[in-house]
């Protein structure tokens, strides 16, 4: 199958050619028909799925006929990393357009984003907050929007923008098309769906579990290694890109000062940052720069880059969900990704959660050549051992010969 099914306008299938797209993913395939018939659609997938092409296709298409220089596309999202991502998207595939785009975030000055607005925008992706303070400030008029995008309304709930988004509502046409996507189906989030639109088409592509390109493995481990342990995983594993995660700001810009001292090419990505620096960090990243990223899981939403080989939850996260997000930053368009979890004692109960998802048991291992000292790694998690076959096992992780990071480059 490929995108000419969908007869979209000669300039978005050359865009298209251009960035390389060769064949729809199953979300797009799915939801780009519906939304190209005007429906409502209720898509739920993970991230990684490919679902911003899902709605920013049939957007251009639209935008295609019909007056200029007006919001008439007006999409929503948690962060402003994920809005940057969605708005560079939108640029590459309507670059053979007209098409104007404005992101509207905080951290930044509203001045040029209210300049932005002024020239005329068609697509606006926006934050909840400042998206508010703009209309308080009648700096932007969307009473001419004909498509709304709820863009992971589940992080959003999470962030508590709820509210917000409440608020958002109140201010557009009733007559739009409606599209909303996220990764899990709260009973919030549920509620809102039923309330905003109007009788959906209902996609969902994998909704529950991580990608099924990536591997998992569980390194047992006492909260004082976890440190030593990560400098060593590193040293004897073969990687591209690195993305760590932390539980808080604190540790994620302490670990990547660690990481650096060390020798590796790191940086941090942490609430607590100005926007030119989280860019900084997202853009050394991306480009190579950069091969570690320490992160924490709000400031990690919107992370777009296809090379990254292994995830490493530092701190298990605290959610299911959460787990699900940070898996699905690897094995991403077609690629393999690693998994690797630092867990501790008091992980046993959330590490049986994340097991049950993912419908199998992760493999423990245990780190050779690594000192240990008085803790046994084959003691921990004895009692979410479900099938016997599943023992602390000395790794076999890497099929490459082990190289350093530095080398693996």
């Amino acid at each position: 199958m490929s995108f000419e099914r969908f007869s979209l306008d000669r300039r978005i299938a050359a865009a298209i050619k251009t960035v390389g797209h060769i064949t729809p993913t199953p979300i797009q395939e799915q939801a780009i028909p519906s939304v190209l018939a005007g429906r409502d659609v209720l898509g739920l997938a993970p991230t990684g799925t490919g679902k911003t092409a899902a709605f920013l296709l049939p957007i251009l298409q639209r935008l295609t006929h019909g007056p200029m220089r007006q919001v008439r596309a007006l999409i929503v999202a948690p962060t402003r990393e994920l809005a940057e991502q969605i708005h560079q998207m939108s640029v590459e595939l309507g670059q053979h357009m007209k098409v104007r785009g404005v992101t509207v975030y905080g951290g930044v000055s509203k001045s040029g984003q209210v300049a932005a607005l002024r020239r005329g925008a068609e697509i606006v992706v926006a934050c909840p907050g400042r998206l508010l303070d703009l209309l308080g400030d009648r700096a932007i008029d969307l009473s001419h929007v004909e498509v709304l995008v709820l863009d992971e309304a589940d992080r959003m709930c999470d962030m508590g923008f709820l509210p917000d988004i409440r608020r958002i509502l109140k201010v557009l046409p009733t007559q739009r098309q409606t599209l909303f996507f996220s990764a899990t189906m709260p009973q919030d989030i549920r509620r809102l769906a039923d309330q905003i639109l109007d009788n959906p088409v209902t996609v969902q592509v994998g909704a529950l579990a991580p990608v099924e390109t990536v591997s998992h493995a569980l390194y047992p481990v006492s909260h004082s290694l976890k440190k030593g342990l990560l400098m060593a995983l590193l040293q004897q594993t073969a990687t591209g890109r690195v993305l760590v995660f932390t539980r808080t700001k604190h540790r994620a810009k302490n670990l990547a000062r660690d990481l650096a001292r060390s020798g590796y090419r790191a940086s941090a990505l942490q609430g607590n940052m100005s926007q030119n620096q989280r860019e900084r960090a997202i853009n050394g990243f991306r480009d190579g720069k950069y091969d570690v990223l320490v992160a924490t899981d709000i400031a990690a939403r919107g992370i777009d880059v296809v090379e990254i080989t292994h995830v490493i939850n530092f701190d298990v996260p605290d959610t299911v969900d959460a787990y699900t997000h940070r898996i699905g930053r690897t094995g991403r368009a077609h690629q393999t990704g690693v998994a690797y979890t630092f867990a501790t004692e008091e992980n046993e109960s959330m590490v049986g959660e994340i097991e049950q998802v993912l419908g199998t048991q992760i493999e423990r291992r245990r780190l050779p050549g690594f000192n240990y000292g008085d803790f046994v790694p084959e003691k921990q998690f004895q009692h979410s051992v479900r099938n016997p076959k599943f023992q602390t096992t000395p790794s076999a992780h890497c099929k490459i010969p082990p190289r350093s990071l530095q080398q693996a480059r």
